[in-house]
């Protein structure tokens, strides 16, 4: 719940928007609750004269029977708030409900569910309001809310729908599943507050939306007549003429309070989106950043066991199409030693990224492991069930996506992102959680005071920074760098190598590092190994690689690059 509190604890009331929308709904609020203190008058009393005009004993004059029309104003805001509040609750309750349940399992969930929309969004809302509402008339209010709320939530079930399958494809999200949070935590502490913008928009347009249907039924007669309501005034105004009498009062009251609720309605709409978006909140300001190097103590990755730390035999991965089986892995084979520092390069669609994603369990459909295996410090990570390779996660090994800083929720703090795949194993000393993340940052030199802002405030650099702190938070054996400095520039990209170089030797950590600048790999690799076609077509220590490479492709990649001195 961690996340929820974070967004909780926002100063929601110091926005302009929020106090002035709050300030009205608070307002009509107590004018229907403290209607018996405000005035002496019972709304249905019919003790006095007919059209009275505005006096002080009656401030908007009396009805054509005789009733005091301020005290039906009163009186009339408990059960219009009522019908806004209980039926937008309901069908935000089934919206969000449906519409989450339907983005997030998929399948024949989502199909029965997308059909049960488009069936009540094709059918005519106020025909079969009216029609409804026909069949319960006299019942009271609740019928009424019942009716409303029950055709009513079709609409946001779609928007949310939309905008929940959106986010459940965005990195963040594919990282909380993969550091081993369960469906719960992902919907709830992922994805739901990222939509509570859109959550209070389609609460505070249901709600508008009820106490228009109520005023409008009650105006054409269809509603309950006889309940005090701002609707049942503008019916009673209509039915008695009352402009014709000119008693206009009579009808710009209740169409009065319609109008404030509508717009304090708006303006808390408003407020809530700037909290769960805290990049519209104006006056952060973002500290410079200060690299800390911590000093390095070299491992010599020679001196390691001869077991493998990852051993990867004969590795066959395809994506089904209506074609067929198209093959993007063909028979690899790779080892990486304890500590050695494996660089993975080749052109764009040579099936680097789809090999690390098939050797780390994260290769989703139409991708599909054909052959071979995986092992991990002898365990085969593709024989493991679904809840020992969460275990495994974040572990023994972790991995740094391709433009990984998209990785990061735009609507949580650092902190509490770096805590994430701690907390998924076991870790929930709050003591323990700050004093090590602290230490994260240290290693990767990062500031701690951003340990306590959002994404937006921090740089590129400095978001990747954080990601790759965050893989290492639990010593992994082995990390997965998938591109991870490609979205930067130069000058920030030597700066973040340069950390993980450090780290790895420091910590003793093996990396496999995937690129396609080969001059980076030479510098930086123990070994590289070269894909081209699906296939690892060489392999060989950087040095030797550099001075001697011997497959026609690495030749070709060695000469990609334009010497700085000679003829053009």
């Amino acid at each position: 719940m961690s996340g929820i509190r974070s967004l909780l604890r926002q100063p929601f009331f110091s926005q302009p928007r929020a106090l002035t929308g709050g300030g009205i709904l608070l307002t009509l609020l107590l004018l229907g609750l403290l209607a018996p203190v405000i005035t002496r008058y019972d709304p249905t009393s019919l003790e006095f004269g007919a059209f009275m005009p505005l006096s002080g004993a009656h401030p908007l004059g009396t009805t054509a029977i005789g009733q005091d029309i301020f005290a039906q104003l009163l009186y009339g805001a408990r059960l219009t708030l009522l019908v806004g509040a209980v039926a937008g609750l309901i069908a935000t309750t089934l919206s969000v409900a449906l519409g989450l349940s339907a983005a997030y399992f998929g399948g024949w969930i989502d199909e029965a569910i997308n059909a049960l929309i488009n069936v009540f969004l094709v059918l005519p809302g106020l025909p079969l309001v009216i029609i409804a509402s026909a069949f319960l008339r006299g019942g009271g209010v609740w019928p009424v809310i019942i009716v409303i709320s029950f055709t009513g939530w079709a609409w946001g079930a779609r928007v949310l729908r939309s905008q929940a399958m959106a986010l459940r494809e965005r990195d963040f999200v594919q990282a909380a599943v993969a550091s081993g949070e369960g469906a719960g935590r992902v919907v709830f502490m992922e994805i739901l507050p990222n939509m509570l913008g859109l959550i209070a928009a389609n609460f505070f347009g249901a709600a508008l939306y009820a106490v228009l249907s109520e005023a409008g039924l009650s105006f054409i007669g269809v509603g309950d007549v006889s309940l005090v309501t701002w609707g049942t005034m503008l019916y009673w105004a209509q039915a008695k003429g009352a402009l014709l009498q000119g008693a206009w009062w009579w009808v710009a009251a209740p169409g009065l309070g319609i109008a404030l609720l509508g717009t304090a309605f708006a303006f808390l709409n408003f407020s809530i989106d700037q909290l769960g978006n805290p990049r519209l909140a104006r006056g952060r300001a973002t500290l410079p950043a200060r690299v800390q190097r911590p000093p390095s103590t070299p491992i010599d990755p020679q001196d390691s066991a001869a077991q493998p730390l990852l051993a990867v035999r004969d590795l066959d991965v395809g994506y089904a199409s209506a074609g067929g089986v198209v093959r993007a892995v063909r028979q690899v084979s790779l080892d990486v030693a304890p500590g050695e520092f494996l660089g993975l390069a080749g052109e764009s669609g040579c099936g680097k990224s789809t090999l690390a994603f098939a050797v780390t369990r994260l290769l989703a459909p139409p991708g599909a492991v054909l052959g071979g295996s995986v092992q991990l410090m002898g365990q085969d990570l593709l024989a493991l069930s679904g809840e020992a390779l969460r275990q495994v996660r974040w572990r023994d090994f972790s991995v740094v996506f391709q433009a990984s800083m998209n990785v990061l929720n735009p609507v949580l703090k650092v902190r509490e992102q770096v805590y994430d795949a701690m907390q998924a194993h076991g870790v929930t000393d709050p003591k323990r959680l700050d004093a090590r993340a602290r230490e994260l940052f240290g290693l990767v030199g990062v500031r701690e005071q951003y340990l306590d802002a959002y994404p937006h405030q921090l740089s590129g650099g400095m978001k990747q920074r954080v990601v790759i702190a965050t893989a290492l938070a639990l010593e992994p054996r082995l990390i997965v760098m998938d591109e991870p400095t490609t979205a930067l520039d130069v000058v920030v990209q030597r700066q973040i190598l340069q950390e993980i170089a450090q780290i790895r030797t420091r910590l003793g950590i093996a990396v496999v590092f995937i690129t396609h600048d080969l001059s980076l790999l030479v510098e930086m690799s123990d070994r590289v190994a070269i894909m081209y076609a699906g296939q690892v077509v060489e392999q060989a220590p950087a040095h030797q690689l550099y001075a001697h490479p011997k497959h026609p492709y690495t030749q070709q990649l060695m000469n990609a690059f334009p010497p700085m001195t000679g003829p053009r």
